[in-house]
């Protein structure tokens, strides 16, 4: 047997001792039922979590496999070669086994859900089960999923396409997310979204070293092993570093954010089977990212001189990545675990108004709490985290080159940014779930507020100017692909000037002149999804009309001011009709929240109305304003063009003038 396959079988026994352990030790694993009550049986208790190990592990290698290509092609239209191919062609198979193991923990999901025995488990209970129930539909979509991964591997042949079959890849590891603990927890929007990331960020981190160790191992470059290999390695290697780092940022902050939600208390940690599985898993994160940030740095420092010398860094590079994914077995071991422990908050909803918001009914609001109230929001966290830290990295980036960057661009960013998580964790945020005033006020502020601050931070620029480009001679690298995306034909159509004003303005109307509202704020993460197109609405809106990214179809000055004043009536119209409705909107969602203040829904409701039409008007009048100055400025840029032109051709013509005189003279002289 091979060293790699030693090691690959030692990682997934660390991995299983870690699951079975934590599962005695917290109270995961089967216990005892007292007798007359049904049981779903021992193969039930024990086989479910290992199922779910082995569908994580198919899953993160068919990911690991799909970013071979990404890491070793120089372009994303480039044709899968050498070791792309082979990776690619293992995903045929991870896939058609990850659907069949997902399948399988279906049959075991309903044993355990209504206590059946495997052996009593009949094809119409299973049937209605993967059809009408949270559970069943998740892994009937996994399953599905995983399925489609296995044969859409089959066709393709470019790295680009490999991109978009790793997309669908880690979609497939997501939809059990959305029914597990974080989906019946307090702030369940937090608690579904920081896992989301949490899985995503670790698919990818834990893929990638699977990339370098398994398929970039010695045995997987065949006879292309020597100095061309081991340069195709370490190149490898850095361009997954910078990613890798990305990951183990997201990992750590989206995992303390969900087990903080799940835990009672910081103290619990210490004190529950729940908080050590906690605790444990965070202790193997960080020894992963304190030997990856140690030795992966010194085995890149000395791919170079190793190359020079003809030294291969093989050994170094496959010990190093090795010994992580050891680690992150044991990792993603733990927290298959954790998904079967019972967490010490448990049922945290006593009524039906918690349940909605998934958390306490806020008190009567007054100008303080308004201010001041806190509620954990995914988007708001996200904004503030990730936005704010990339934004700091950007800037990094640039100082590190000597390339300039404007404070009022930094200044407007960090705004918007705050605008963002006020009106979605903080005291607005906290009202707009149970008051359809404030639901407004947090609307306008997500679109037509906040994005005009983003977009006149310039991000896209920021990203243009600070990501790195290729690392190889007529490659692409970060910077080409985004410049690439910004041209696509997708960029196209979303943020063709049409396109931008028709989505903004028919958001509005779709959602709250149907019955589209009431349903998303019934629904878990309804609100959040609400709020996300809220924003992207409005930043397309605003960087069709006062961006500057190298977007197509950047229409002048003029026909922007036109734009701009085609939209505002349509935000006025939906205001005014509203102000003048009978009907509330969403009344059984507002009737099953039962709060003891604003209990005039319709008074409410029109409140919200004429905020939304106040809050509607005044951004539209700061980005006439912030257009006519922008309109101005590169009125006088190009009247200074035109200017150094005429210099120069005036200079031109002078001085040919000048030379035909001298000509004349020459010729007209005595001595000629």
């Amino acid at each position: 047997m091979s060293p790699r396959t030693l090691g690959a079988a030692g990682a997934l026994a660390a991995g299983l001792v870690a699951l079975l352990g934590l599962l005695v030790h917290g109270g995961g694993s089967p216990q005892p039922v007292p007798a007359g009550l049904p049981d779903p049986g021992r193969v039930t208790g024990w086989g479910l979590p290992l199922l779910g190990y082995a569908g994580l592990v198919l899953g993160v290698l068919a990911v690991g496999s799909l970013l071979v290509p990404a890491l070793t092609a120089d372009r994303a239209d480039d044709r899968l070669a050498g070791r792309s191919v082979a990776a690619v062609r293992l995903v045929r198979r991870l896939g058609l086994t990850w659907a069949v193991v997902v399948l399988a923990e279906l049959v075991l999901t309903l044993s355990d859900q209504f206590a059946v025995p495997l052996g009593d488990v009949r094809w119409s209970e299973l049937s209605g089960f993967a059809r009408q129930v949270d559970q069943g539909q998740a892994l009937l979509v996994q399953a599905f999923v995983a399925l489609l991964v296995g044969l859409v591997s089959r066709w393709v042949l470019t790295v680009r396409e490999s991109g978009f079959v790793l997309a669908l890849a880690l979609v497939g590891l997501l939809p059990p997310v959305l029914t597990g603990h974080s989906a019946a927890s307090g702030s369940h929007d937090t608690a579904v979204v920081s896992l989301l990331l949490h899985v995503g960020a670790a698919a990818v981190w834990t893929g990638g070293v699977v990339a370098l160790w398994w398929h970039l191992g010695p045995r997987a470059a065949g006879r292309t092993n020597g100095s061309a290999a081991d340069e195709a390695r370490a190149r490898a290697a850095s361009r997954f570093s910078g990613l890798a780092a990305w990951c183990l940022v997201l990992v750590v902050a989206s995992g303390v954010v969900n087990a903080l939600v799940r835990l009672g208390s910081p103290a619990e940690v210490l004190t529950t089977g729940y908080g050590h599985g906690v605790l444990a898993k965070l202790l193997v994160v960080a020894a992963v990212a304190v030997l990856a940030a140690r030795l992966r740095r010194g085995v890149l420092a000395r791919a170079g001189a190793s190359s020079d010398a003809g030294r291969s860094t093989t050994g170094p590079l496959l010990g190093l990545t090795g010994v992580e994914l050891g680690l992150m077995a044991v990792a993603g071991g733990l927290g298959v675990a954790l998904g079967r422990t019972p967490p010490p908050v448990g049922e945290p909803y006593t009524s039906a108004a918690e349940s909605l918001l998934g958390g306490p009914l806020p008190p009567a609001p007054d100008l303080w709490r308004l201010l001041t109230a806190y509620t954990p929001s995914a988007l708001g966290l996200t904004a503030l985290g990730l936005g704010g830290a990339a934004y700091v990295v950007g800037l990094l980036a640039l100082r590190r080159r000597g390339v300039p960057w404007s404070v009022g661009r930094t200044i407007s960013w960090f705004v918007g940014i705050a605008l963002v998580a006020y009106a979605t964790m903080g005291g607005l945020g906290t009202y707009s779930h149970v008051m359809f005033s404030a639901h407004m006020a947090a609307h306008m502020v997500l679109s037509m507020v906040a994005p005009i601050f983003l977009v006149l931070g310039a991000p896209v620029t920021l990203a243009l100017r600070a990501l790195p480009g290729s690392d190889v001679p007529g490659g692409q690298g970060p910077r080409q692909w985004l410049a690439a995306a910004l041209q696509s034909r997708v960029s196209r159509v979303v943020v063709h000037p049409i396109t931008a004003a028709a989505v903004s303005v028919a958001s509005l109307y779709a959602v709250y002149f149907t019955g589209l509202y009431g349903a998303l704020m019934e629904n878990h993460l309804g609100h959040t999804l609400m709020e996300v197109h809220f924003l992207v609405s409005g930043y397309l809106l605003f960087e069709v009309l006062v961006g500057d990214a190298p977007i197509p179809h950047r229409v002048g000055h003029f026909a922007r001011l036109g734009m701009l004043l085609v939209v505002m009536p349509f935000h006025a119209f939906f205001a005014v009709v509203l102000m003048g409705s009978d009907g509330v909107v969403a009344e059984s969602y507002y009737a099953m929240l039962d709060r003891p203040y604003a209990t005039d829904l319709l008074q409410d409701q029109y409140v919200g109305a004429s905020m939304t039409w106040a809050l509607g008007e005044v951004p539209m009048v700061m980005v006439l304003v912030v257009l006519l100055a922008q309109w101005a400025r590169d009125d006088r840029r190009q009247a200074k063009r035109q200017d150094r032109h005429a210099d120069r051709t005036d200079d031109a013509e002078l001085a040919a003038y000048n030379a035909m005189l001298a000509r004349a003279a020459r010729s007209s002289s005595p001595e000629d």
